[in-house]
């Protein structure tokens, strides 16, 4: 099957299937923030932008990657792209692997041609591609071509071990990773697709030249499931069983804090809401991802991404003015609660 082929899968499975996490929920359920009934504050002076990456975002907010490579791909990024310039938040582009074997896909990635204004482009490739013959010179390529601000290198190992098409030599990525990421043009950030960054995974990226870390959580679509609805018995068979498999959005960005790597933490993997967002950045995000409610947005109109990004903007702002915080800065100093069977534990 052609990568162009896998891909309309993905987004026909991500569209219409309940992809989720089934039982395992991203974690922030279990945590509360405490009320402030006097937030000595005005809603409308409430101030959510952020700086990531050298660029002022309205929000802490990014499109998260989905697609890119088919002609509904490129109808998909460049609506996507226009929503996320009119409201003043980043985009990541869905894998661009498609884009070195065959030109004829770039257009679905320069969404910068009907977004000029869009405060932060980053692009996104397999690290496995790695080692398997994608280099520097490739990847300045994408740079180049599509405007590229950052470069995300998403990890998968699950998905590929489940896809029917998928790469599973891993052996020498992390190698690999240190050989290009220190040389590339542009900052690099690495990701996890939904299975989650925790501690031990952190530790071996201690030292790489990366601008920040995606954690990229439990809690959203199970691309082991996806591909395990693409595929025969054994995809199957193991996309349902490993569906929940991995580190759930809220412990990943703890146990990634407590790596101490000195760099930005990006939360996604099953933010459904401002709420949520309001969570992470108290967990020690700077920034939030979301895709699949984008993409089912994007499938309707721009306009509707456009309000789903005002209205999760709208839900952050509620959390930080029922806490009594500003701005952002003093949200994640806002005392939150973990609720569990033992005595609640207060985070200070």
């Amino acid at each position: 099957m052609s990568i162009q082929s896998r891909k309309d899968d993905h987004l026909r499975i991500c569209a219409d299937e309940d992809v989720d996490r089934g039982e395992v929920d991203a974690g922030f359920r279990r945590f509360r923030f405490d009320h402030d009934a006097l937030p000595e504050i005005d809603f409308d002076g409430i101030d959510t932008s952020v700086e990531f990456l050298g660029r002022r975002l309205r929000a802490p907010l990014l499109i998260g990657a989905m697609t890119g490579g088919t002609d509904k791909a490129r109808e998909i990024n460049h609506r996507l792209a226009r929503a996320a310039a009119r409201v003043g938040v980043g985009l990541e582009l869905g894998s661009m692997r498609v884009m070195l074997k065959n030109t004829e896909t770039t257009s679905s990635f320069t969404v910068k041609e009907s977004a000029p204004d869009l405060p932060l482009l980053i692009g996104n490739i397999g690290a496995i591609q790695l080692v398997y013959g994608v280099g520097l010179h490739d990847l300045e390529q994408l740079v180049s071509h599509v405007g590229l601000d950052a470069m995300n290198f998403h990890l998968n190992p699950l998905q590929e071990v489940v896809q029917p098409e998928g790469d599973t030599r891993w052996h020498g990525v992390l190698p690999a990773l240190r050989e290009v990421i220190g040389r590339l043009s542009v900052p690099a950030i690495i990701k996890e697709v939904g299975a989650g960054i925790g501690l031990v995974t952190a530790q071996k990226l201690r030292g790489l030249p990366l601008a920040a870390l995606n954690v990229a959580g439990v809690g959203g679509t199970s691309w082991s499931y996806v591909e395990g609805l693409r595929g025969a018995e054994r995809a199957k068979r193991l996309g349902s069983l490993y569906r929940s498999w991995g580190v759930p959005t809220a412990e990943a960005l703890l146990e990634c804090g407590r790596a101490n790597l000195g760099i930005p933490l990006v939360a996604s993997g099953g933010l459904r809401s401002g709420l949520d967002m309001a969570k992470a950045l108290r967990l020690g995000a700077t920034v939030c991802t979301l895709a699949r409610p984008f993409l089912i947005a994007a499938m309707e109109s721009e306009e509707a991404v456009v309000s789903a990004l005002e209205a999760l903007i709208d839900e952050l702002k509620v959390a930080m003015f029922c806490t009594g915080a500003p701005n952002l800065t003093e949200l994640r100093r806002r005392r939150m609660l973990r609720l569990s069977a033992a005595p609640t534990e207060v985070l200070e």
